[in-house]
């Protein structure tokens, strides 16, 4: 380690490198529970792309692994150290180098906070539309690498669709720039989409080119009570099937609405089984809310209350972001992140519920309804072994289910340590090959992020 540290700070700035266990005890893992996470050997911050490229030479010299990192708000466990590993923080690169409203790009590096990048677009009229749960604290490079999504996808896409280009340097230490700064292009093999959703396995994201989007009018959100989940899964097939594009529709039960309640005392109706939020950004907006607010009655909704301002939207989707942090007070979670076809959304609904009665455990979910991706929470005593092993059933029954109804085991959050397991299943035989091999083209030593998704 000596030999590693001595090597590193010499092109490092002074203070960069960091071997205080206390310290990089602090840096070994994501938000991600029940994923292990093994002892560092150092964690360093580099500032610039050269420091970066100097810290994967001189790890790639050395065969030491190397696991790439932003604010660590994953939920998979793909920013956890490995045993004898450099950790490379990359949150001091956090600069917006450029935001062209002609072009509507914007230049960033990796550790540019979400939230930080739409404020300073919305200055020039403009947005970046992608917007996790995370987004006042997770981090462009992290949002890259998992290929995260966000409330507002079902209108506006995820992060993949805004990544024109990207700077990464690969494990051998040299810098590679893939895409363009154009609206269109199609110039050789999709490099740029291959890197988005990699986790840090086939290099370290250093700077992108992200297409922008004209800032929409302020949301109105609508919240409609229902007596049965499926009951609420039948309203947001209506809106679709009716050919309406809400820029956001969540859905919460009954669970997930005691437990935000319990948190923030937001006063949400909790006699209701589920809660659905869909809101419209468009000139017609009202006009849009009042129709489907007639679509949910139609499904069965036993209230249809639409937010009166802006603040009221404000209060209604701010239950929504604190979902998981309300879980979080009900004990240790496990947050599964499975998407399923709409049409197949109250059936992996009701299936969570009787995966958690029969575990005996707390399972609540929250989706965006609106794209079938729902996140099933586990909560359990993590002291108690006995539901460590039910909490860990009902996380694999609910992968399972998700993949018996024609799903993915990740719509956003990415596979990591959490669903190494699973993603071979998924892709089967043939794909799983094909996708290690491109591993080891851009990682021959295998010190990228090792074990995570493979």
């Amino acid at each position: 380690m000596e030999e590693l540290t001595r090597r590193l700070a010499a092109g490092l700035p002074a203070g960069a490198v960091v071997v205080d266990p206390d310290v990089t005890a602090a840096y070994r893992h994501d938000m991600a529970g029940f994923c292990a996470a093994g002892d560092p050997a150092c964690l360093v911050f580099p500032q610039t792309v050269e420091q970066v490229q100097h810290v994967l030479r001189t790890a790639s010299e050395l065969r030491v692994p190397v696991v790439p990192q932003g604010a660590r708000t994953g939920l998979s466990g793909g920013a956890n150290a490995v045993a004898g590993c450099v950790l490379l923080s990359l949150v001091k690169m956090d600069r917006i180098l450029e935001l062209d409203p002609v072009n509507r790009i914007a230049v960033v590096e990796p550790g540019v906070v979400n939230a930080v990048l739409s404020r300073a677009a919305a200055e020039h009229g403009l947005a970046y539309p992608p917007d996790p749960s995370s987004w006042e604290s997770c981090t462009i490079g992290g949002n890259i690498g998992t290929g995260a999504g966000g409330l507002c996808c079902v209108k506006y896409g995820v992060t993949a669709e805004y990544v024109l280009g990207l700077d990464v340097v690969l494990a051998d230490g040299r810098l590679l720039r893939t895409g363009r700064r154009t609206a269109k292009g199609v110039a050789g093999y999709d490099l740029t989409r291959l890197f988005v959703g990699s986790e840090g396995t086939l290099g370290v994201v250093v700077g992108a080119v992200l297409a922008l989007r004209p800032a929409p009018a302020p949301q109105l959100v609508l919240a409609a009570e229902f007596p049965s989940t499926a009951a609420a899964c039948a309203a947001v097939n209506a809106v679709t099937t009716a050919g309406f594009t809400p820029s956001l529709m969540e859905l919460m039960d009954s669970v997930m609405i005691r437990a935000v309640n319990q948190l923030a005392r937001m006063g949400l109706p909790e006699a209701t089984k589920a809660l659905l939020l869909v809101a419209f950004d468009g000139p017609e907006q009202r006009a849009e809310l009042a129709r489907v607010g007639e679509l949910c009655r139609a499904a069965g909704a036993t209230e249809v209350v639409p937010a009166e301002d802006q603040a009221e939207s404000d209060l209604l989707l701010q239950a929504r972001r604190l979902a998981l942090t309300a879980m979080d007070t009900l004990g240790t979670t496990m947050v599964d992140d499975v998407a399923v076809p709409r049409s197949r959304m109250a059936e992996m609904l009701d299936g969570v519920a009787a995966i958690g009665e029969r575990c005996g455990l707390t399972v609540g979910v929250c989706c965006h309804a609106g794209d079938g991706n729902t996140h099933p929470i586990v909560a359990f005593d993590a002291a108690d072994p006995e539901q460590v092993v039910r909490a860990r059933e009902s996380f694999e029954a609910i992968m399972a289910l998700g993949l018996e109804l024609g799903g993915t085991i990740t719509g956003e959050h990415g596979v990591g340590l959490l669903k190494r397991e699973w993603l071979a299943r998924e892709l089967g035989e043939t794909q799983l090959e094909l996708q290690k091999q491109m591993k080891g083209l851009f990682d021959p030593l295998g010190i990228l992020n090792p074990g995570k998704l493979f």
